[in-house]
């Protein structure tokens, strides 16, 4: 518990950056019509990647007993997969519905 304590107090910008960030995006994504959100989930494919890349370099720079941040890049690696997966598959469902169909 007190290493979860200072952990907090000493990424206490970084929290406030990521709960700002979570608003912020469901503030923009709510505002986005129905039609544009297929566009816009294979654009966040590539903003997912970066997040995979991103955890993969936290893990390997974490030391071994630092639990904390070593589960917090396996959710993040865990949850942009996730996302990587759903978007891929969705654009490519909507792919093949822009193609013709065989008599």
């Amino acid at each position: 518990m007190n290493d979860i304590m200072q952990f907090i107090t000493s990424n206490i910008e970084m929290l406030y950056i990521l709960v700002f960030a979570i608003f912020l995006g469901m503030e923009v994504i709510s505002k986005v019509p129905t039609v544009l959100h297929t566009p816009l989930m294979s654009g966040a494919n590539a903003i997912s990647g970066v997040v995979v890349i991103g955890a993969i370099i936290l893990i390997r720079n974490t030391p071994s007993d630092n639990y904390i941040m070593l589960s917090i890049g396996m959710l993040g690696i865990a949850l942009a997969n996730v996302n990587v997966i759903g978007g891929f598959a969705v654009t490519d469902r909507m792919l093949h519905m822009f193609k013709k169909k065989k008599k």
